[in-house]
């Protein structure tokens, strides 16, 4: 099973100057977790939802928790850059690499996506949920085989 059966061309992707609001926004209206972040048509970078929520100011920050303790000014969220919160040293695997691969990859490295490049070039994005549909096909598929196996031995 190869990644391009199952990977998705990437609808949405940050640039490295956006601003972290503007991508937390796009993940919340799409109901994703990641984004790969594209500079002049080469991947350059990954940013998650944990990455903006870890850019995002906690309500504990907030001048009556820290009172006793000095900590630096929060910065506004909106003058956040992507660049400054993304992964730069992206993980990625190609379209002709395999779906178990890039499963057994994301596993150890605790990942719930790979962005697919063909050189420099983003081409699709694998997820979790890929993988786990990839399975489910799997799984399927060889229930079936089995099942008309079973009925050709009665």
């Amino acid at each position: 099973m190869l990644i391009r059966n199952w990977m998705k061309r990437p609808e949405h992707t940050a640039r490295p100057r956006d601003r972290v609001s503007h991508v937390r926004a796009v993940l919340e209206e799409h109901r994703i977790n990641q984004l790969p972040v594209v500079a002049k048509g080469s991947l350059v970078g990954i940013i998650t939802d944990r990455d903006v929520r870890d850019a995002f100011p906690s309500v504990f920050d907030s001048p009556e928790f820290t009172a006793e303790v000095p900590r630096k000014p929060l910065r506004d969220p909106d003058k956040i850059r992507v660049e400054e919160v993304m992964t730069a040293n992206v993980i990625t695997l190609g379209p002709d690499d395999k779906v178990a691969d890039a499963a057994a990859l994301m596993r150890r490295e605790r990942l719930g996506a790979l962005p697919i490049v063909e050189g420099d070039s983003l081409v699709g994005i694998l997820t979790r949920s890929d993988v786990l549909d990839a399975f489910i096909s799997l799984v399927s598929r060889l229930e079936a085989e089995a099942s008309a196996g079973g009925k050709d031995k009665s």
